[in-house]
Protein backbone atom coordinates (compact mmCIF):
# COMPACT_ATOMS: atom_id res chain seq x y z
CA UNK A 1 0.00 0.00 0.00
CA UNK A 2 1.23 3.36 -0.96
CA UNK A 3 -0.13 6.88 -0.64
CA UNK A 4 0.14 10.14 -2.15
CA UNK A 5 -1.12 13.97 0.23
CA UNK A 6 -2.07 17.01 -1.24
CA UNK A 7 -1.81 19.78 0.91
CA UNK A 8 -2.39 23.58 -0.43
CA UNK A 9 -2.73 27.30 1.31
CA UNK A 10 -1.06 27.00 4.21
CA UNK A 11 0.19 30.70 4.69
CA UNK A 12 2.72 30.78 7.17
CA UNK A 13 3.70 34.09 8.05
CA UNK A 14 0.08 35.72 7.86
CA UNK A 15 -0.51 37.04 11.37
CA UNK A 16 -3.96 35.82 10.89
CA UNK A 17 -5.58 33.76 13.81
CA UNK A 18 -2.36 31.79 15.71
CA UNK A 19 0.60 31.76 13.21
CA UNK A 20 2.70 30.46 14.82
CA UNK A 21 0.13 27.34 15.66
CA UNK A 22 -0.74 27.10 12.33
CA UNK A 23 3.26 26.80 11.80
CA UNK A 24 3.36 23.82 14.43
CA UNK A 25 0.44 21.78 13.45
CA UNK A 26 1.65 22.09 10.05
CA UNK A 27 5.13 20.35 11.15
CA UNK A 28 3.50 18.11 12.81
CA UNK A 29 1.41 17.07 9.91
CA UNK A 30 4.57 16.43 8.16
CA UNK A 31 5.98 14.42 10.66
CA UNK A 32 2.99 12.14 11.27
CA UNK A 33 2.94 11.34 7.37
CA UNK A 34 3.09 7.45 7.25
CA UNK A 35 5.50 5.26 6.54
CA UNK A 36 4.09 4.18 3.18
CA UNK A 37 3.77 7.83 1.75
CA UNK A 38 5.20 8.31 -1.88
CA UNK A 39 4.39 11.42 -2.83
CA UNK A 40 3.52 15.25 -1.28
CA UNK A 41 2.39 17.81 -3.42
CA UNK A 42 2.61 21.23 -1.94
CA UNK A 43 -0.48 23.49 -4.14
CA UNK A 44 0.61 26.88 -3.40
CA UNK A 45 0.34 29.38 -0.98
CA UNK A 46 2.16 27.38 1.70
CA UNK A 47 3.96 30.89 2.39
CA UNK A 48 1.81 33.74 2.67
CA UNK A 49 4.59 35.56 1.19
CA UNK A 50 8.12 34.60 -0.38
CA UNK A 51 10.85 36.24 -1.98
CA UNK A 52 14.09 34.54 -2.66
CA UNK A 53 16.81 36.93 -3.76
CA UNK A 54 20.22 34.92 -5.30
CA UNK A 55 21.77 34.86 -2.41
CA UNK A 56 18.71 35.90 0.61
CA UNK A 57 15.64 33.89 1.27
CA UNK A 58 13.18 34.69 4.31
CA UNK A 59 14.30 34.25 7.78
CA UNK A 60 12.02 31.60 9.66
CA UNK A 61 10.24 28.64 9.06
CA UNK A 62 13.62 26.28 10.20
CA UNK A 63 10.75 23.31 11.30
CA UNK A 64 9.04 23.26 8.18
CA UNK A 65 12.01 22.36 6.44
CA UNK A 66 13.56 20.14 8.54
CA UNK A 67 10.33 18.36 8.49
CA UNK A 68 10.59 18.82 4.64
CA UNK A 69 13.79 17.27 3.99
CA UNK A 70 13.33 14.74 6.96
CA UNK A 71 10.60 13.46 4.62
CA UNK A 72 12.47 13.27 1.70
CA UNK A 73 15.45 11.56 3.27
CA UNK A 74 12.66 9.35 3.91
CA UNK A 75 12.29 8.55 0.23
CA UNK A 76 9.36 10.26 -0.11
CA UNK A 77 8.71 12.70 -3.60
CA UNK A 78 8.02 16.90 -2.70
CA UNK A 79 6.78 18.39 -5.65
CA UNK A 80 5.43 22.68 -5.07
CA UNK A 81 3.44 24.72 -7.30
CA UNK A 82 4.06 28.42 -6.78
CA UNK A 83 0.96 30.17 -5.54
CA UNK A 84 -0.24 33.47 -6.05
CA UNK A 85 1.23 34.22 -2.32
CA UNK A 86 4.55 32.44 -3.11
CA UNK A 87 5.67 32.81 -6.52
CA UNK A 88 8.60 34.41 -6.62
CA UNK A 89 10.49 31.27 -5.75
CA UNK A 90 13.43 30.72 -8.15
CA UNK A 91 16.19 28.02 -7.20
CA UNK A 92 16.29 27.68 -2.66
CA UNK A 93 13.29 24.84 -3.11
CA UNK A 94 14.83 22.79 -5.39
CA UNK A 95 18.40 23.39 -3.42
CA UNK A 96 16.59 21.45 -0.54
CA UNK A 97 15.52 18.72 -3.03
CA UNK A 98 11.94 19.64 -3.81
CA UNK A 99 10.62 19.59 -7.43
CA UNK A 100 8.92 22.52 -8.87
CA UNK A 101 5.99 22.54 -11.24
CA UNK A 102 3.67 24.72 -13.04
CA UNK A 103 0.06 24.26 -13.36
CA UNK A 104 -2.06 22.58 -14.80
CA UNK A 105 0.11 19.11 -14.34
CA UNK A 106 -0.83 16.11 -15.51
CA UNK A 107 0.18 13.17 -13.57
CA UNK A 108 -0.66 9.66 -13.60
CA UNK A 109 -0.89 8.01 -9.94
CA UNK A 110 -1.50 3.95 -9.22
CA UNK A 111 -3.86 4.31 -12.58
CA UNK A 112 -5.30 7.45 -11.73
CA UNK A 113 -5.02 10.81 -14.21
CA UNK A 114 -4.47 14.26 -12.11
CA UNK A 115 -4.70 17.39 -12.67
CA UNK A 116 -2.73 19.37 -10.56
CA UNK A 117 -1.90 23.29 -9.79
CA UNK A 118 -2.92 26.09 -7.11
CA UNK A 119 -5.86 27.17 -9.38
CA UNK A 120 -5.33 30.44 -9.85
CA UNK A 121 -5.81 32.31 -13.17
CA UNK A 122 -6.89 29.39 -14.45
CA UNK A 123 -10.17 29.91 -16.83
CA UNK A 124 -12.19 32.74 -17.99
CA UNK A 125 -10.76 35.45 -14.92
CA UNK A 126 -11.40 39.41 -14.93
CA UNK A 127 -8.60 41.15 -16.81
CA UNK A 128 -8.01 42.74 -13.73
CA UNK A 129 -6.53 39.88 -12.32
CA UNK A 130 -4.88 39.16 -16.03
CA UNK A 131 -2.63 41.87 -15.72
CA UNK A 132 -1.87 41.34 -11.43
CA UNK A 133 -1.07 37.69 -12.56
CA UNK A 134 1.13 39.09 -15.45
CA UNK A 135 2.74 41.80 -13.02
CA UNK A 136 3.39 38.72 -10.49
CA UNK A 137 5.62 36.32 -13.19
CA UNK A 138 7.07 39.42 -15.50
CA UNK A 139 10.87 38.94 -15.28
CA UNK A 140 11.71 42.13 -15.42
CA UNK A 141 9.28 43.58 -12.66
CA UNK A 142 10.73 40.51 -10.62
CA UNK A 143 14.42 42.27 -10.94
CA UNK A 144 13.33 45.40 -10.44
CA UNK A 145 11.63 44.02 -7.45
CA UNK A 146 15.28 42.12 -6.31
CA UNK A 147 16.91 45.70 -6.61
CA UNK A 148 14.56 46.87 -3.38
CA UNK A 149 16.19 46.18 -0.30
CA UNK A 150 14.90 43.52 1.87
CA UNK A 151 13.35 45.04 4.43
CA UNK A 152 11.34 47.84 1.89
CA UNK A 153 10.70 44.45 -0.20
CA UNK A 154 9.04 42.34 2.84
CA UNK A 155 7.57 45.60 3.93
CA UNK A 156 5.75 45.93 1.27
CA UNK A 157 4.93 42.23 0.21
CA UNK A 158 3.70 41.36 3.99
CA UNK A 159 1.28 44.80 3.71
CA UNK A 160 -0.20 43.90 0.46
CA UNK A 161 -1.34 40.31 2.05
CA UNK A 162 -2.60 41.62 5.34
CA UNK A 163 -4.59 44.32 3.30
CA UNK A 164 -5.73 42.00 1.04
CA UNK A 165 -7.31 39.43 4.13
CA UNK A 166 -8.47 42.52 5.94
CA UNK A 167 -10.60 44.15 2.69
CA UNK A 168 -12.21 40.07 1.77
CA UNK A 169 -13.11 39.82 5.87
CA UNK A 170 -14.81 43.36 5.94
CA UNK A 171 -16.89 42.82 3.10
CA UNK A 172 -17.94 38.77 3.42
CA UNK A 173 -15.55 35.37 3.44
CA UNK A 174 -15.19 34.00 -0.17
CA UNK A 175 -18.26 31.75 -0.87
CA UNK A 176 -17.33 29.40 -3.86
CA UNK A 177 -19.86 29.64 -6.92
CA UNK A 178 -19.67 26.42 -7.90
CA UNK A 179 -20.42 25.97 -11.97
CA UNK A 180 -20.07 29.77 -12.35
CA UNK A 181 -16.54 29.43 -10.97
CA UNK A 182 -13.46 29.92 -13.52
CA UNK A 183 -11.60 27.32 -12.16
CA UNK A 184 -14.84 24.94 -12.49
CA UNK A 185 -15.14 26.18 -16.18
CA UNK A 186 -11.37 25.14 -17.00
CA UNK A 187 -11.99 21.61 -15.34
CA UNK A 188 -15.04 21.42 -17.89
CA UNK A 189 -13.21 22.65 -20.69
CA UNK A 190 -9.85 20.34 -19.83
CA UNK A 191 -11.65 17.04 -18.87
CA UNK A 192 -13.74 17.53 -22.32
CA UNK A 193 -10.26 17.61 -24.50
CA UNK A 194 -8.39 15.18 -22.75
CA UNK A 195 -11.55 12.59 -23.08
CA UNK A 196 -11.59 13.51 -26.62
CA UNK A 197 -7.83 12.27 -26.55
CA UNK A 198 -8.68 8.73 -25.06
CA UNK A 199 -6.80 10.52 -21.73
CA UNK A 200 -9.68 11.22 -19.34
CA UNK A 201 -9.08 13.11 -15.91
CA UNK A 202 -10.04 11.22 -12.83
CA UNK A 203 -9.56 14.10 -10.47
CA UNK A 204 -8.68 17.70 -10.78
CA UNK A 205 -6.86 19.19 -7.71
CA UNK A 206 -6.29 23.00 -6.64
CA UNK A 207 -6.32 25.01 -3.62
CA UNK A 208 -6.50 28.71 -3.88
CA UNK A 209 -10.29 29.36 -3.36
CA UNK A 210 -10.00 28.26 0.64
CA UNK A 211 -13.17 26.22 0.38
CA UNK A 212 -14.03 22.29 0.53
CA UNK A 213 -15.24 21.39 -2.96
CA UNK A 214 -16.06 18.09 -4.58
CA UNK A 215 -17.72 18.25 -7.71
CA UNK A 216 -18.45 15.89 -9.86
CA UNK A 217 -18.15 16.83 -14.00
CA UNK A 218 -20.12 16.08 -16.81
CA UNK A 219 -17.74 13.89 -18.65
CA UNK A 220 -16.82 12.37 -15.66
CA UNK A 221 -14.03 13.12 -13.15
CA UNK A 222 -14.21 14.74 -10.23
CA UNK A 223 -13.11 18.73 -9.44
CA UNK A 224 -11.49 18.79 -5.96
CA UNK A 225 -10.85 22.23 -3.76
CA UNK A 226 -9.06 22.27 -0.35
CA UNK A 227 -9.48 24.14 2.00
CA UNK A 228 -6.61 26.10 3.74
CA UNK A 229 -4.91 25.75 6.94
CA UNK A 230 -6.54 29.13 8.99
CA UNK A 231 -9.80 27.68 9.15
CA UNK A 232 -8.87 23.54 9.01
CA UNK A 233 -5.96 21.35 8.84
CA UNK A 234 -7.12 20.41 5.52
CA UNK A 235 -5.29 17.58 3.21
CA UNK A 236 -6.33 15.04 0.21
CA UNK A 237 -4.96 11.43 0.48
CA UNK A 238 -4.50 8.84 -2.89
CA UNK A 239 -4.55 5.60 -1.69
CA UNK A 240 -2.46 3.98 -4.74
CA UNK A 241 -4.42 0.68 -3.69
CA UNK A 242 -7.84 1.51 -4.42
CA UNK A 243 -7.36 4.48 -6.36
CA UNK A 244 -9.80 6.36 -4.25
CA UNK A 245 -9.22 10.48 -3.25
CA UNK A 246 -10.14 11.49 0.30
CA UNK A 247 -10.20 14.84 1.85
CA UNK A 248 -9.26 15.98 5.20
CA UNK A 249 -10.37 18.88 6.99
CA UNK A 250 -8.32 17.93 10.09
CA UNK A 251 -5.01 16.42 8.75
CA UNK A 252 -4.15 12.96 10.07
Amino acid sequence: MARSYFVADVHLGLTVADEKDRELRFVRFLRALPPDTENLFLLGDIWDFWYEYRDVVPKGYVRVFAALTELMDRGVQVWFFPGNHDVWTYHYFEELGMKKLTQPYLTRIAGKTLCLGHGDGLGPVPPGYRILYWIFHNRVLQFLFSMLHPYFAFSLGNGWSRSKRKRRRRVTPYAFRGEDEPIYQFAVRFADRQKALGEPVDYFVFGHFHADVRMTLPVGGELVILKDWIAADACACLDHESGELTIQNDAL
